[in-house]
């Protein structure tokens, strides 16, 4: 075991490869004390098993419910209790789905916007006041580029990530000078299991690009992280083309 003071990272969508990327990146630099709270027990155990290969990490799992409101706080305040002190949250919580546009079915219209913004917005709002009262850490929020100008064929998780964005950085705001940051990722297409048989989108990047930028986050002060750093001009025109003209782009 490194003599090193372990880093004490909470993970929310434990299951994420995303999620597994960023651990793998910060236990390189130094090792970790993991929780990685998800849905998917065999994937998160089979993140923590490579962590604790890698030699000087640790990582539990446990199950977490994001649709199950009432039990957040409690998940939260255990969370914090378990780990002794948390110093970064990943919170990576989401699902794509309702990719049919105006044809999805409803029941999985309602999960996207029920997962993606309700219940992940519930648990973004349960970690920073934990940060908060605990007196520093950083959360690390995984929103997308689909926040900044949804399309048409996936209006419902574009709308969800964009009230999650607009969420992290109205609070962030409210704890500048707590000592907790909020630092929003804004990938565009990620190839993951979760985008498999999906046609893949200009300038798509891997689980390991998205967690190399992420992680260097927690060294800047940037607020805002891009990945690939190019999307932020694409969608800084984006936003403002007329909508006659957006309809007509191959979105």
């Amino acid at each position: 075991m490194s003599s090193v003071e372990p880093q004490h990272v909470l993970v929310l969508g434990g299951s994420s490869e995303i999620g597994g990327a960023i651990l793998r990146r910060l236990a390189e630099r130094r090792p970790l004390r993991a929780l990685l709270l998800g849905r998917d027990a065999d994937r998160m155990r089979d993140i923590a098993n490579e962590l604790a290969d890698g030699g000087g990490s640790m990582a539990e799992v446990d199950h977490l419910d994001v649709e199950d409101l009432s039990s957040h706080a409690e998940v939260i305040t255990d969370a914090f209790r378990r780990l002794d002190r948390v110093d970064v949250v990943v919170h990576c919580v989401g699902v794509l789905g309702a990719q049919q546009g105006l044809d999805a079915a409803p029941d999985e219209l309602m999960r996207v916007l029920s997962v993606n913004f309700v219940g992940a917005g519930s648990l973004l709002w349960h970690a920073t006041r934990a940060l908060r009262d605990q007196g520093h850490g950083t959360l690390l929020l995984l929103s997308s580029v689909a926040a900044e100008r949804p399309r048409a064929s996936n209006a419902p998780y574009g709308a969800a990530k964009a009230g999650l964005d607009a969420l992290a950085q109205g609070l962030a705001d409210g704890l500048a000078g707590t000592g907790v940051r909020v630092v929003v990722i804004r990938p565009g297409f990620v190839s993951t299991r979760m985008t498999a048989g999906l046609p893949k989108a200009p300038f798509a990047v891997t689980a390991d690009a998205v967690a190399q930028s992420a992680v260097g986050a927690l060294e800047s002060r940037a607020q805002t992280v891009w990945v690939p750093g190019v999307l932020r001009y694409v969608f800084a025109a984006l936003r403002h083309l007329p909508r006659p003209l957006y309809r007509r782009l191959p979105l």
